[in-house]
């Protein structure tokens, strides 16, 4: 009788791309197993709220702590993406961390640095720059984990807004959108200084240019114009002759921000490149003459076949730009998105 009390026996994690098995001690998520054997999952706020440790369950089954409906597209719950931080084996289980098997960002190192320049973009996005102790070399589009020494201990993830290799791959750049009770974006955007240390790790995440020579659709809203940026200056170092559509969400005109710096990429693209900024809450009497409204809605005249799509912003923003996409014939597998949310643990 007394066999029908033996306790749980760990169970075995497989990750994809790393050799060998973790064990996963009972009552134990896979992110917290992970972390505590070495690997270095990518991760930020560890209550399910932001997305960063989603990964793809190859074999087996877990038990999910909170549901992952709300955080993680339609399409990756039918490709069984789970949150590592909210999953609990039940029993064996092989996973897929894409940033680890893509090979981009599979070995992510840590390393400290210091910000030395900082500068207000709009409002409540604030630039800084950060000199590294040891370079960093990453896929322009991913993104680092940022912690500060003795003020915020918890890493916040923000996306690399500069191409790897700036002086060395030392010298790395940050888009920080100010939110409410946001402890890393309030800190950034009011009390950071020229010379505050700061602890950078990465790189992370499997959102950058794929090779292909389709015509490119980029969106952004917000501070999520710092991946796609990146990605930008990187394609212009090469001479991309991709045509690129580019539209860029913002709330007012205030809120618009490295408009020069666009135009420059502009001017000097190989291909043709068209950028459309579309505003939501301009005011009527502006003298605005540009788009106005929803993204979405501009969005519908450049939408097409045969075409590759890489957003980056809020995730309402993004669902309902996927759904336009679609129904205007893009394949899920050319459609590429970077959310992120505004709430004190988010990414960006």
């Amino acid at each position: 009788m007394f066999g029908l009390f033996k306790p749980a026996k760990p169970s075995k994690l497989t990750i994809e791309g790393i050799d060998g098995e973790f064990e996963v001690k009972p009552k134990e998520t896979i992110l917290a197993a992970a972390l505590r054997q070495g690997v270095r999952f990518p991760h930020s706020c560890r209550v399910g709220g932001c997305a960063t440790c989603k990964c793809q369950l190859k074999t087996g089954k877990v038990k999910e702590l909170t549901s992952a409906a709300y955080i993680l597209s339609k399409e990756e719950l039918d490709q069984s993406y789970i949150l590592g931080c909210q999953s609990i084996p039940k029993g064996d289980v092989t996973i897929r961390v894409d940033g680890l098997v893509d090979g981009v960002g599979a070995v992510p190192i840590a390393t400290a640095g210091k910000i030395v320049s900082k500068d207000k973009l709009t409002h409540d996005i604030a630039k800084i720059d950060i000199e590294l102790d040891n370079s960093i070399t990453y896929q322009a589009g991913q993104y680092a984990l940022l912690s500060v020494p003795g003020i915020i201990e918890a890493p916040r993830s923000y996306s690399f807004a500069n191409p790897s290799g700036d002086q060395g791959g030392r010298r790395v750049t940050f888009f920080v959108r100010e939110v409410k009770g946001g402890e890393m974006s309030t800190w950034v955007n009011n009390s950071a200084e020229i010379g505050q240390a700061v602890a950078v790790e990465g790189p992370y995440g499997d959102f950058y240019l794929r090779n292909s020579d389709k015509p490119l659709i980029l969106i952004a809203g917000g501070s999520g114009l710092a991946p796609i940026l990146a990605i930008l200056e990187d394609a212009l170092q090469f001479k991309n002759p991709r045509d690129v559509t580019f539209l860029f969400g913002a709330r007012t005109q205030q809120d618009l921000y490295c408009l020069e710096h666009i135009n420059r990429i502009k001017n000097n693209w190989a291909g043709h490149f068209e950028f459309i900024p579309v505003l939501s809450e301009e005011a009527e009497n502006s003298p605005w003459q540009g788009e106005r409204g929803f993204i979405t809605e501009s969005l519908k005249r450049f939408a097409g076949p045969n075409k590759q799509a890489y957003l980056c912003g809020p995730p309402p923003m993004l669902d309902a730009a996927e759904v336009v996409l679609k129904s205007a014939g893009i394949s899920s597998d050319d459609i590429f998105s970077d959310k992120f949310l505004d709430r004190s643990h988010s990414s960006h």
